[in-house]
This record gives structure tokens, sequence and C-alpha cells, in this order.
């Protein structure tokens, strides 16, 4: 059979893969939620979720480096990748010898999209619908929450030297909107370098725990330029994880509305 992935590259197989290697944290947990983590038998370093995958499975590198000769002693039927999280000279690379799967995700229509895809491809479709069916209702009734609140304008920091934002077409930023978290820089595209100068009028600075692990102590720079009640620190997980991850994520943003940002 014939599927296909996000980047609408062909895959073919004759029966649902039994072996996968995931190079995506956050697909790896959704994976694992579908019901395929027996099916995983190589993940990377940065698959944290759930706390037990990497003592479980094989570690063949990380997002971006990976030892090739790693993934194909496991002999996968298909490897997981995403356009950003993983580099097109990998995807090249690793088709040599087995097929990759190629998510690409600026919105949580895109997570659902792919959801069914691998609800198909793994023969899991009752799975996936389920899944899908609980973070509809999660979005539903977080859209209900959020209709009454007021625009706040930020600017969301991913990374420190130089200082990196998220902006548009990142998911992201898509997170950011359904917040209705006005992004400044939704204007410029993907991760751009900015100057601190521009956070001045913000009513808040998100601080993001990853990529870049920002904590307090990294305020000092900040408050030049906007007072430290208006810095926050977010869990980057809950803004930057597609996947079965969004489950959680809409409550985390309830308690950002319901603490004192409002």
């Amino acid at each position: 059979m014939i599927f296909y992935d996000q980047l609408q590259r062909p895959l073919t197989f004759e029966k649902a893969p039994q072996r996968i290697v995931s190079l995506v944290p956050s697909l790896t947990e959704l994976l694992v939620d579908l019901g395929l983590e027996e099916k995983l038998v190589g993940v990377t370093r940065f698959c944290v979720h759930p706390e037990s995958i990497k003592k479980e499975k094989t570690i063949v590198g990380g997002t971006k480096q990976i030892r090739f000769h790693k993934v194909k002693d496991l002999q996968p039927d298909v490897v997981i990748c995403n356009k950003e999280e993983n580099t097109p000279e990998m995807v090249h690379e690793l088709e040599k010898f087995t097929q990759v799967h190629v998510s690409d995700i600026n919105t949580i229509e895109d997570c659902l999209a792919l959801i069914d895809l691998y609800g198909n491809l793994f023969s899991i479709e009752e799975k996936a619908k389920n899944i899908r069916q609980q973070l509809n209702s999660k979005l539903h009734d977080f859209k209900r929450f959020i209709s009454d609140k007021r625009f706040k304008k930020v600017a969301y920091f991913i990374w420190k030297n130089p200082y990196m934002v998220a902006a548009n077409h990142t998911f992201i930023n898509h997170l950011l909107a359904l917040n209705r978290f006005e992004n400044v820089f939704a204007t410029q595209e993907r991760y751009p370098e900015v100057e601190l100068e521009a956070i001045a009028k913000l009513d808040y600075v998100f601080l993001s725990s990853e990529p870049y692990p920002f904590s307090e102590k990294h305020f000092p720079d900040f408050e030049k330029y906007i007072s430290k009640n208006k810095i926050k620190i977010v869990d980057g997980e809950y803004f930057s994880w597609y996947g079965s991850r969004l489950l959680a994520a809409f409550d985390y943003f309830k308690k950002i509305h319901e603490s004192e940002i409002d």
C-alpha cells in the first residue's frame, strides 16, 4: 500500500510497520500514547516522555546528529522524522536503507492530520480516532475559556547568545495566537535573532524552558528594558510539543491565564 507523509512523499508498505525508530521527541510520546511502544526500537537522547523510554530503547543520537549505523543495525521498517526537528541531509542518508516518514506541523490542524496518518500507517485507526477526539474536545473547551480574555503583546524567547524568538510559521506562534498572546515578532519568519530593546513596551516576555534552559538567573538582562513582573518562565514542552502533549497543554494554558498574568 502507498502512504504519503506530510511533505506528500510516497512510502510503500506491504503491511503496517513493525519496527519503528523515532527521531522526534514529541512524536515518540505520541507513538507511545497510540499504543506503539513495543514497536519502537530506537529513539533520540531527547526523547524524555515517557521517562522510561531511554532506558528501554536504543539511543541513536540526537535530533540533528544521529549515528546512522545504529539506526541501520536496528533494521527499522520506518524512521519517524520532522521537517523542523531533523535535517534534509539526515532524511536523505536514512532513505538509503529504510523508509522515512516526515511530518510538517505548524498548526493544531496539522497535528490532527498527522494522528490520522499514523492511524492509517500503523493500522491503529481506533486509537488514533480516540486521541483525535480528546484533542478536539480539549481545544473546543479552551476556545470557550479564552473567548473573553484580552489580547496581550508578548515575545517568546527560545535562545540566548544570540537572542532568538519564535516568529511566523512556527507551532509556537500558532499556540500563542490561540492564547490571545499577540506575538510582536509575528511579522518575521521562523526563529529570528532580535535585540532586547524591542521588548520595552510589551505586556509580557516569555522565556522558554527549552531548547535554551532559561531561568530566573537570566532575568537581569531583560530587566534593563522591562519590569521583572512582566518576565515569565514558561514550559517549552507545552508551547512547542505537538502530539499528545497537547492533551495536557490546554490545562497548562488555563493556569497561565488564571495566574497573575491577568
